[in-house]
């Protein structure tokens, strides 16, 4: 077993845990419109299900309204639909060849249950970390008993992995802090 690979495996793992984290953020609303409000919702068009980002151009013309240009002008009511549906928190209408969504301003209670949302996210980014480096850390106990790992280069490495594990967690946690303050931002 590569130590050096392992570690670089563990480390790319443990970034995309945190860009999985970040992207799961961006779907929470702090009151100014986002593209990525809406680019997941899942719309019935030509009797097959896609993700609206898929199907349209997502703009944000100003920072409380959304605008979704389908490029094809006939599934416009079917858009309006799909993102009412969706429960979003937010009032589509269609205007000419776009569907315009104005974002509503947050309430006091509002932004405590999205700061409570962003925190279990925080925590799920935390768990799959950790689950990356129990992993790791089991494939390299075993690769000690198969003799391809000696003991120094185990706790080398298990010292390695505890670093980008602390790294990582306190990436999460500062992304985590941002996110509240811009939910607290009236």
């Amino acid at each position: 077993m590569d130590i050096s690979a392992e570690l670089k495996k563990t480390g790319d793992s443990m970034t995309k845990a945190v860009a999985y984290v970040n992207h799961e953020f961006d779907t929470i609303h702090t009151g100014k419109a986002s593209p990525s409000m809406v680019e997941s919702v899942m719309v019935e068009a030509y009797g097959s299900m896609s993700r609206l980002r898929d199907i349209a151009a997502i703009t944000t013309p100003d920072s409380s309204t959304i605008r979704i240009q389908p490029w094809d002008k006939s599934i416009l009511k079917d858009v309006e639909k799909a993102i009412l549906a969706a429960n979003v928190g937010l009032t589509p209408s269609v205007m000419g060849d776009a569907v315009r969504c104005p974002v509503p301003p947050l309430s006091g209670e509002r932004r405590a249950e999205l700061t409570k949302i962003a925190h279990d996210m925080a925590e799920q980014g935390r768990v799959r970390v950790r689950t990356i480096r129990r992993d790791s850390l089991d494939q390299a106990k075993k690769g000690q008993k198969a003799g391809t790992v000696t003991e120094d280069d185990l706790k080398k490495f298990e010292k390695e992995v505890q670093n980008l594990t602390d790294k990582t967690i306190a990436q999460i946690n500062a992304n985590l802090a941002a996110k509240e303050a811009d939910l607290k931002k009236v």
